[in-house]
């Protein structure tokens, strides 16, 4: 049946972020999953998203890209489940989702090139130097159960799956604090559907 909801990705990318997203809010959706080097660059949905990439969802005709803009859409748009913050978790709710998309995104893609910002260059780097970036995101998740504090939010969706991934490959350490949240996250149910939907769909590894 289709939906007022669909989701472009492809299962070996960020993709999988917004599907265990879609997954928590318990709202229909439709996918569509692409193939970087034939339907991600065609015409059909670089009308959707001009950058080539996923995911993106399209929701009631009105298109959203950006994956942590994603989560906090849909933590919005489907109230009922309870992601977005409520008004005492607002700051550290959008402060530490703008730091996984900002900061930690930057020190473990840099650190993924091979790139080392200098101390000269730290202060036009947002992050400053990795290991004060991984430091301040180890010190946030061992400070309270998740990210905003004791109770489950839209950012530790993309906190924690930008630690997962990370941990995963070895850009960021498997610090005790770190291990034991995404422990946390990963025996969620939604979390365990994504994985399954994901890790069953076609795709192409972007390596």
């Amino acid at each position: 049946m289709a939906t007022d909801l669909t989701l472009y990705t492809n299962p070996q990318s960020r993709g999988r972020i917004a599907r265990w997203m879609l997954e928590e809010t318990g709202a229909a959706y439709d996918t569509v999953v692409l193939d970087y080097g034939t339907t991600m660059v065609a015409d059909a949905y670089r009308a959707i998203n001009p950058m080539m990439k996923v995911p993106a969802i399209v929701h009631q005709g009105r298109v959203v890209t950006e994956t942590a803009a994603i989560c906090a859409y849909l933590a919005e748009a489907f109230p009922d489940a309870e992601l977005a913050p409520m008004p005492e978790e607002r700051a550290a709710y959008y402060r530490w989702l703008f730091f996984g998309a900002g900061p930690l995104e930057a020190a473990a893609t840099n650190r993924a090139l091979g790139v080392t910002v200098s101390v000269e260059q730290q202060r036009m780097a947002g992050y400053g130097d990795f290991d004060r970036a991984i430091g301040v995101i180890s010190d946030a998740v061992a400070n309270t159960a998740y990210i905003a504090g004791d109770r489950f939010t839209a950012a530790d969706v993309y906190v924690g799956s930008q630690l997962m991934w990370f941990t995963q490959f070895g850009l960021v350490p498997k610090t005790d604090a770190i291990m034991a949240y995404i422990g946390r996250l990963q025996d969620r149910p939604a979390h365990c559907r994504a994985a399954a939907l994901d890790d069953g769909a076609p795709g192409e590894d972007p390596a």
